[in-house]
């Protein structure tokens, strides 16, 4: 078939038209998100770190960047505030900010089982094998740690008095040191987190770290997971369901690659410790499946467990609002 002159340039002058109508469109670009990490980077937020190295959030269209946190009820109420479309909160935290007025739900668990212990460097002849034996110990914690309500009530569930542990406050900045210049004969340590770490300062010193997990004796709640504000569930829930699935990814591929997912973090936070980070890895992958949950996928929350959950937080902290497990949680977007 021969094209005549006149139709080829109509089409030339359609497909220029063409051109210049699709230039005139606003380039897209990703959703702009940013996670609070709670604290500094390590293995507990790993998979977020990796979702950002490994461009799984790209994929997904997000554009997202995390930041350094100051403690996990801040972190919830930064979120409740606007500050942060998502961080890493604990339910405690989130049912606490509830209390108070605000609207933060958990949208995913990352601590399946509660990851904090009881450390204390070994010494020869002294065997702290359950919490009888912490009697007349010192325990440093934070003026507003959460700490300061939990272990009375866990002493309480393991039948013994509340004095049982000398409960001291401490500014935050001085307990890994009072710790291991031997002040305080107790610290809170967090698997994923800062566990290795005080691990290897005692090693350095010739020292091995010793640790009772609250969980082994009575004390077993979901912890830390992704939190999120109820507006943006409302108002962006395909925005949610992206940043869940993504980040979820990373954890997959933290828990089937831990060296790989080490190495993609240690290239994007040049200051950490490759060692300590692996370890911090390990143990966030070890406590990220519930064996127990009908559900296998990763982020899955039992009704039974976060009851249970809802119910020590109102012993502990005197709750009296009406707040239920299911104001605090949803599995909608890990289903």
């Amino acid at each position: 078939m021969v094209i005549s002159n006149s139709i080829k340039r109509l089409m030339c002058t359609l497909a220029a038209g063409a051109c210049c109508a699709l230039a005139a469109l606003p380039a897209w670009s990703a959703d702009k998100v940013k996670f609070n990490l709670a604290w500094l980077p390590q293995g507990s937020t790993g998979g977020i770190l990796v979702a950002i190295a490994k461009g799984f959030y790209a994929e997904a269209g997000l554009d997202v960047t995390a930041v350094r946190g100051y403690g996990g009820q801040r972190t919830v109420n930064e979120i409740d505030q606007g500050l942060f479309e998502f961080g890493y909160g604990d339910p405690i935290s989130v049912m606490l900010n509830r209390v108070q007025g605000g609207k933060t739900v958990m949208v995913g668990v990352i601590n399946t089982q509660w990851p904090a212990a009881l450390c204390y460097a070994e010494k020869p002849g002294r065997k702290l094998a359950r919490p009888a034996d912490l009697k007349g110990l010192s325990l440093g914690g934070g003026a507003a740690s959460p700490l300061q309500n939990i272990v009375p009530s866990w002493l309480q569930a393991n039948q013994l008095p509340v004095d049982h542990i000398k409960l001291l406050r401490l500014d935050p900045s001085v307990i890994n040191s009072s710790f291991l210049e031997g002040r305080i004969d107790l610290a809170e340590c967090w698997e994923g987190a800062n566990k290795p770490i005080l691990e290897a300062l005692l090693q350095k010193e010739g020292k091995k770290l010793g640790w009772m997990r609250y969980r082994d004796f009575n004390l077993n709640l979901y912890g830390n997971g992704i939190v999120t504000s109820d507006k943006l569930v409302a108002d962006n829930p395909g925005l949610v369901k992206r940043f869940v699935q993504a980040t979820y990814r990373g954890y997959e591929f933290q828990r089937s690659h831990q060296k790989e997912a080490a190495d993609a973090i240690a290239s994007q936070q040049k200051l950490m410790d490759k060692g300590i980070l692996l370890q911090q890895i390990a143990e966030t992958n070890q406590i990220i499946d519930d064996a127990g949950a009908a559900n296998k996928k990763l982020g899955w929350m039992r009704e039974d467990r976060m009851n249970a959950t809802v119910d020590f937080v109102k012993k502990a902290f005197n709750v009296q609002a009406p707040v239920k497990a299911s104001d605090i949680y949803t599995n909608k977007f890990v289903e």
